[in-house]
């Protein structure tokens, strides 16, 4: 056969290639979602549903939606539609949130095809960071957060902390001990006396100090009429007035209306957790129940073992008495603390692996550690109590270092975050046909500002397209988010000689839940080159 032959059949051939419906396109892509991509719903969608420009395998692929937290939401299975071209999974009533939708098929040609988008449901809250525990944010002051180093400033503040909180629990747990354990009524003066009266007397002295100089650090260089806004308008300055308030009344109220005491005290202590993390978090009810639990458990252990201490040095005879008594109780107040703590850690942090990274988390293992060995402590002396009736003298004392040293991690912990900081993504790659610049704010889980700039070559001209893509590092089977930039108008001044800036940016709900991701820049220039920069980053 002549060499015209074969080459007449060749191109015979591949015309009648290229007229074959199967295959005059490159690959199935993605026609039509719903949801659509980056749409926000008021009512939850009972299904969704993607259309293919081609028909796909029904034995491969997969189709998933993901929640906030990049759990799957349903375990069902996608239907392939009759004619191959559509996959509809069912869902569940969702909630309000951002959704991840994650898609791979496999097309007839043999191509594997994914991809990921993001919708959302309803108006869901804004995702929970360390600025969510900024008291300068209910002031509406930026700006002002507390420095990170170790001042002498910040130390006397951890030690007016550690101060209230000791005074606050031995106030609120001698008031609940004197209503659960009748026979303190009946101590000799002057060791009746003073602990029915020093207890609150502290308190109200440790509150005024802590609230002076807790008020002073958050005000800082504020005006004089943001002062009546902090105690009038705000959840934390009215909760200060209300501890005051509350300390001042159990100086008013007669030792034996012991009831009354104790009521006051459990009133302390529900200010007490209204003012701490459970009051930012949600479930607000539940974190609130279980952070009061908490301290009234503390008070019951911290307070009661106070009481006993003072008891050894003044009556050894009625703390032997009230040690029976307070060993019982203390085991229940460590198991309370414990089961309490542990639900708490769970709610607020998404992820364990946080304890090992944040300063709350370290402070936490260390309290944990102490509770351990007041545990120890405690069946020590309650070893010696079954032998002799007496408690170790040693051994409170041990007791009461373990309390002082919690209480001083808690003067500290209580003020950090539980949860990392999310920083904004700032990232610049410098490159000999172009510059790219990625910055995404203020990098949370759910909506964010997505801004990345380009300076091409001047010779190489505009780009023809600019492409922004998420891909999740901890799920690298869910595809690449497609993150629609639009070309806007930058007045940022940023130049490089012989280059060309071209800026883009979308607002969105682009990165659907915490983790640790890959921003990936792809540029087309003007020579059909695509070039293609990366970076990874973590958000929380």
């Amino acid at each position: 056969m002549s060499f015209r032959c074969l080459m007449a059949l060749a191109a015979a051939a591949a015309i009648w290639l290229s007229l074959l419906p199967g295959l005059a396109s490159a690959h199935a892509s993605l026609q039509e979602a719903s949801p659509a991509a980056g749409t926000r719903v008021e009512e939850a969608p009972s299904e969704v549903k993607l259309v293919f420009n081609e028909r796909i395998e029904e034995a491969v692929g997969a189709l998933q939606v993901l929640d906030g937290k990049s759990a799957s939401v349903t375990s069902g299975k996608a239907v392939l539609s009759s004619d191959h071209r559509a996959l509809t999974l069912a869902l569940p009533k969702l909630d309000e949130g951002v959704y991840t939708v994650s898609y791979r098929i496999i097309s007839e040609d043999g191509h594997p095809v994914g991809g990921s988008y993001v919708f959302v449901v309803g108006n869901p809250p804004a995702a929970k960071d360390a600025s969510a525990f900024d008291l300068h944010a209910q002031l509406g002051h930026a700006g002002h957060e507390a420095e990170g180093a170790l001042t002498t400033s910040a130390l006397l503040l951890y030690a007016v902390r550690f101060l209230y909180y000791a005074a606050l629990m031995f106030a609120a747990g001698t008031a609940i001990w004197f209503l659960l354990y009748r026979p303190l009524a009946g101590l000799a003066d002057p060791l009746r006396s003073r602990l029915e009266r020093l207890p609150g007397q502290g308190l109200m002295l440790a509150g005024l100090l802590y609230v002076f100089m807790e008020s002073t650090q958050l005000m800082e260089g504020q005006a004089g009429s943001e002062w009546i806004k902090l105690f009038t308008r705000t959840s934390v300055g009215i909760t200060w007035l209300s501890l005051l308030v509350l300390a001042a009344a159990g100086l008013m109220v007669p030792a034996r209306l012991a009831k009354t005491r104790a009521l006051l005290a459990l009133l302390l202590l529900a200010q007490e957790a209204w003012s701490g993390h459970a009051a930012a978090l949600e479930p607000k009810a539940v974190n609130l129940a279980l952070d009061y639990v908490h301290l009234a458990g503390a008070a019951l252990w911290a307070g009661g073992l106070m009481l006993l201490l003072s008891l050894w040095a003044g009556d050894r005879k009625e703390a032997g008495r009230f040690a029976a008594s307070f060993t019982r109780a203390a085991w229940i107040s460590i198991a309370v603390l414990t089961l309490s703590g542990i639900a708490m850690t769970l709610l607020w942090l998404t992820d364990l692996s946080y304890l090992f990274i944040t300063p709350w988390g370290i402070m936490l293992l260390v309290k944990t550690g102490l509770v351990v060995l007041v545990a120890v402590t405690g069946a020590f002396i309650r070893r010696r109590m079954k032998r002799s009736g007496f408690p170790s003298g040693a051994m409170l004392k041990a007791d009461g270092i373990l309390m002082s040293l919690i209480l001083i991690v808690v003067g500290a912990f209580t003020y950090l975050s539980p949860l990392p900081a999310n920083e904004p993504v700032a990232w610049h790659q410098m490159g000999s046909a172009l510059h790219v610049s990625i910055r995404i704010a203020p990098n949370v889980p759910g909506d964010n500002e997505f801004t990345t700039r380009v300076w091409m070559f001047n010779k190489l001209g505009a780009p023809k397209s600019v492409k922004l893509r998420l891909i999740s590092e901890d799920k690298p089977d869910l595809g690449p988010i497609e993150v629609p930039v639009e070309p806007f108008k930058d007045d940022e001044i940023s130049s490089f000689d012989g280059y060309t800036k071209f800026a883009y940016k979308v607002k969105g709900p682009y990165l659907p839940f915490a983790g640790k991701w890959t921003a990936e820049v792809r540029v087309l220039d003007s020579n059909d080159d695509e070039h293609v920069e990366r970076t990874s980053f973590r958000n929380y």
